[in-house]
């Protein structure tokens, strides 16, 4: 098996995992914070698959799904549209909102698609470029992607732990 096997591997259980959170879920359930402080499933979903598609495509050399294919417009968030989510503040984690899941799983099915499209251009040679100098030890293709994977399996994670109980919420 090859190292751009495994990683295919990964990004696609991100994915199942995305869908699974999402999964019948309304606006209202997918904005539910645990207090005012929390993240909401939509933030969630909508930061991790922009950190993926940030980073995927810097690594690219491309440009990003988000603003390529309109997501930026369709999401109507008021932020710039280079903005990842990376330390937003309760009032910005709030304006994050979706009618449905269907947008953040359309998002995040296309940015999974560019990602499996840029990973079959590699070979595992190519896992061992340095792509980022500014730390030591020296950032390679493959350690960048590998963190990639974790930061967007814990996101996807934790919303799967909120989806747990929003439908508890349902029932009781």
């Amino acid at each position: 098996m090859r190292g751009t096997d495994l990683l295919v591997d990964a990004f696609g259980r991100i994915k199942e995992t995305v869908h699974s959170a999402v999964l019948g879920l309304s606006g209202e359930e997918l904005a539910f914070r645990l207090d005012e402080d929390a993240n909401s499933i939509t933030w969630l979903v909508w930061h991790l698959t922009r950190v993926q598609d940030d980073h995927v495509a810097d690594a690219a050399g491309t440009s990003q799904v988000w603003s390529d294919d309109g997501w930026d417009r369709r999401f109507g968030l008021p932020f710039p549209a280079e903005e990842t989510g990376y330390g937003h503040d309760t009032d910005e984690v709030s304006a994050v909102r979706v009618p449905s899941g269907d947008l953040l799983t359309g998002y995040h099915d296309a940015v999974h698609e560019r990602t499996l499209r840029y990973l079959s251009t590699l070979s595992d040679d190519d896992l061992d470029r340095v792509i980022d100098e500014s730390w030591d030890p020296p950032v390679t293709l493959g350690v960048r992607l590998v963190s990639v994977i974790n930061d967007d399996m814990q996101h996807a994670g934790q919303a799967g732990f909120l989806r747990g109980v929003v439908l508890r919420r349902r029932e009781g």
